[in-house]
Formats: C-alpha cells, sequence, structure tokens
C-alpha cells in the first residue's frame, strides 16, 4: 500500500469517526418512548472504520479478517481450530454434516442413526439432524434452568444413538458433568450448540470446550455480531478438514480462498473414477454447500471480538439487576437460575408464569409491549408441537410436559449491552406497574 493510499484511508476513517460521533450524540432514552429491545448491534467507531477497511480492500470473500478472526476465536478458547460460516444455523448444518463424512470411516454417522436433543430448542439445533437423515430423540427439560432434564438421558440410548446435541439455553450451561459421562459410556459423539453461550463456563472451563465440535452464531441478536455469521471450534484436525469441505461445496480440495496447490500436488491426485491428475481444486468428496462468510463480516467481527468480556460482563450486571428487582414476585414467576458449577453468558432473563399466578404470560407480554419493553418466547417452545415438524422421523423419551408448559407460560426479556441501568430499571418498573394494577 502506497504512502498516499494510507492518507486518503486515514482521511476516510476520519470521517468515519466522525459519522459516528454524530449518531451517538443522538442516541438518547426517553422512558415510555424509546423501545427497550431484546437484543441488538452494540458497536462503535471501530466496528466501522474495520468495516471501511475492508471494504477499500475489495476482497469481497474470505481474506485477511476471515484469517485474523478465526485465529483470535480459537485463540479465545485455546483450541486449534476456528471456521467461520455464514451463520449459526449453519455451523449446526456443518457440524452435524462433517460428522456424516465417509473419510471417518466406521465412525461416521449414518442414515437413520439417532442423536439425543431437546424438544424446547431453537429449530435449527435440531433442523441440522433431520437434514442429515438422521433422527432426533425429544428430552423434555428443567424448569429454571430450562436445559435437559439429565435424569432421562440414559433411558434415552438405544443401540441406534450416536451423538448428543444440545444448546446451552440462553448461555447457561447444561449438566455437563452427566452429558459427558454418559457420552464417555456409551461412545457418543457430543455438539455443543454455543449460539447463545459465547464466554460462559462449566466448572471454569469455557463452554463449546467439552465436545467434539461446538458452533456460534454472530446474528445481530447474540454477544457478538458480524450482523450474519456464524461459527465452529475443535481440536479435531481431520473434522476441521470435513467441515470446510462441507462449507466450500463439498470439494476436496483444502487450500484457502486465492490459493492454490498447497499439498504440492494439485495435479498429482487419484481420487474415485476420476483420471489421474484431474485439478484437485475441482475434485468433490461430499455433498456440500456454499456456506462460507465474507471478509467484510470477519472485519466486524474481529473488533467485536475484542470487546466480548466486556460485553459478557454487561449481560451480567444486568441480569443481577433483573433478579434483585424481580424476585420479589417469586410468588408469580418461577426465576431463572444458574446450572450448578456454571457461569452463564447470559443471553436472557427467562420467567415462566407459575400455574395460579391470577395471570397469563399473553397479559403481561402485552401489557409489557405497549409499554416498550421488549418480550420473546422461548423460540418455538415444544418443537414437536410445531407445523414442521408432524411429520418428521423421530423418538420421545418422556411426557415432555416441561416443554409443554414452556410453550404456554415461558417468555423472556434482553440482558443485551445495550441496555444500561436506566433501560433496566425502567424494565423493572413496568413489572412493578403490572402487579400495581393487577392489585
Amino acid at each position: 500500500m502506497t504512502d498516499e493510499e494510507k492518507k486518503l484511508r486515514e482521511e476516510i476513517f476520519e470521517k468515519v469517526r466522525e459519522l459516528y460521533r454524530l449518531r451517538a450524540s443522538e442516541m438518547k432514552f426517553v422512558p415510555g418512548e424509546t423501545y427497550v429491545s431484546y437484543a441488538g448491534r452494540v458497536y462503535d467507531e471501530r466496528e466501522m472504520t474495520s468495516l471501511v477497511d475492508s471494504a477499500l480492500d475489495f476482497w469481497l470473500t474470505s481474506g485477511r479478517y476471515t484469517e485474523l478472526f478465526e485465529r483470535n476465536f480459537a485463540s479465545f478458547f485455546k483450541l486449534k481450530h476456528a471456521i467461520l460460516c455464514n451463520s449459526g444455523s449453519s455451523a449446526n448444518l456443518l457440524a452435524l454434516s462433517a460428522l456424516t463424512s465417509p473419510k471417518f470411516g466406521e465412525q461416521a454417522l449414518r442414515r437413520g442413526d439417532e442423536v439425543i436433543t431437546v424438544a424446547a430448542g431453537f429449530p435449527t439445533t435440531v433442523n441440522s439432524i433431520i437434514q442429515n437423515n438422521l433422527v432426533p430423540v425429544f428430552l423434555d427439560v428443567e424448569l429454571g434452568t430450562y436445559n435437559v432434564d439429565v435424569r432421562s438421558l440414559e433411558e434415552a440410548i438405544s443401540s441406534r444413538t450416536r451423538a448428543i446435541m444440545l444448546a446451552h439455553t440462553l448461555g447457561n450451561p447444561y449438566n455437563l458433568d452427566e452429558v459427558m459421562r454418559l457420552a464417555a459410556k456409551h461412545n457418543l459423539v457430543v455438539v455443543e450448540d454455543t449460539c447463545d453461550a459465547l464466554g460462559a463456563t462449566y466448572d471454569g472451563r469455557l463452554v463449546g470446550t467439552f465436545g467434539s465440535v461446538a458452533t456460534f452464531s454472530f446474528y445481530p441478536a447474540h454477544h457478538i455480531t458480524m450482523g450474519e455469521g456464524g461459527a465452529l471450534i475443535t481440536n479435531d484436525s481431520k473434522l476441521k478438514t470435513a467441515i470446510e469441505s462441507f462449507r466450500d461445496w463439498g470439494r476436496d480440495c483444502w487450500c484457502d480462498s486465492g490459493k492454490e496447490n498447497t499439498c504440492g500436488k494439485r495435479f498429482a491426485w487419484e481420487l474415485g473414477t476420476l483420471p489421474f491428475g484431474y485439478d484437485h481444486k475441482y475434485i468433490y468428496s461430499h455433498i456440500g454447500y456454499n456456506l462460507k462468510a465474507t471478509d467484510l463480516q470477519a472485519a466486524v467481527g474481529v473488533e467485536q471480538l475484542a470487546k466480548v468480556n466486556t460485553f459478557i460482563a454487561q449481560r451480567r450486571e444486568n441480569f443481577r439487576l433483573y433478579y434483585e428487582g424481580l424476585h420479589e414476585f417469586e410468588d408469580s414467576f418461577i426465576l431463572p437460575y444458574a446450572t450448578p458449577k456454571s457461569d452463564p453468558s447470559w443471553f436472557g432473563f427467562l420467567l415462566t408464569v407459575r400455574d395460579g399466578a391470577g395471570f397469563t404470560r399473553n397479559q403481561l407480554v402485552e401489557f409489557l409491549e405497549k409499554r416498550k419493553v421488549a418480550t420473546r418466547m422461548l423460540f418455538g417452545g415444544n418443537l414437536l408441537r410445531q407445523p414442521a415438524y408432524e411429520h418428521v422421523p423421530h423418538r420421545v423419551v418422556g411426557e415432555l410436559k416441561t416443554s409443554d408448559k414452556i410453550m404456554k407460560d415461558t417468555f423472556w426479556i434482553g440482558v443485551y449491552p445495550g441496555i444500561d441501568q436506566q433501560r433496566a430499571l425502567y424494565v423493572i418498573d413496568q413489572f412493578h406497574a403490572f402487579f400495581r394494577q393487577k392489585g
């Protein structure tokens, strides 16, 4: 880069910083008028200048920022590999798809194999199982932690069970001691859906580092964002190569974008029934996808990741404020609590209306929404009651009573870093106003 270009870029960056300062000066909270969202982007001039820097490179696919993000993300977890993709849902799909790779021989997951999960989850945790012609085995969850009820876990394991795929619900880790114990006992693969739990720990160890592979989302609602985006982490180099293959059209070649002949024998491979020497860049070993992210997204992610500990601390602080402000209503609500041995990286503050509370979830949600407080359900509730899953081959363990209770009575409010103390106290005041109105 020439000195002249460096000078021009710096002039552009200063204008971007000026634009951010102008926008920031206009961001004021007016109680009762400003919407308190459940989640959203939290950024400053650094994300904006990084994004513009990448745009000026005009390297529109993965490049230097992608390499930097993957390196930093893997380092955050002290693992060998991080693989960037276009969404957390795609990360889930890639994790399960990679485990079906014939390159794993007898260990590969095959059509009809079972994967244990929960009914009260996010659709794309389950969809990745179904899309790979595997059979989801649905378990119920606990009220309070909203994670898998591990008392049913061993009962759920059959001769066809090959994997466990569970999400750490809204940033609260599930019982990893029991899950990993049973996985080891029955030789099961564990996929950690960590999309809502970046930075959470269990027994002092970051979640996402327990299973064979973990997935993350960088949608604007999540702990860090690229707008769209996701990632997988693993210590298994063979699994990493399979994930990248499925992400990149199913190709056998592992050259980075814009590079070639990394293996040193691009025209010396002989795979399948292809003629000897067929260009390795166009040899396909899997039925893959194109699920890559762009360097523009990674440029934002690099700056977001640098702030992740600050973001997590603010989420925990907001959770604390809500708990202290709402615990007097425990006769009406089941309040959320951390799984034993865990330090959650809270994604939201879950509340379940108790039976006989004297009001319904919908009444409270409508009250809050009218007063500019955003609410969300616990995703799809009991997914087996959703139209999409009516005819999906599956197995159920137990009656899923808690999942049904969640569908009827549970909702959550946001704890994301864009909620400062003023906003959090306003939200708490609206709960108090609701109970005053109810007498």
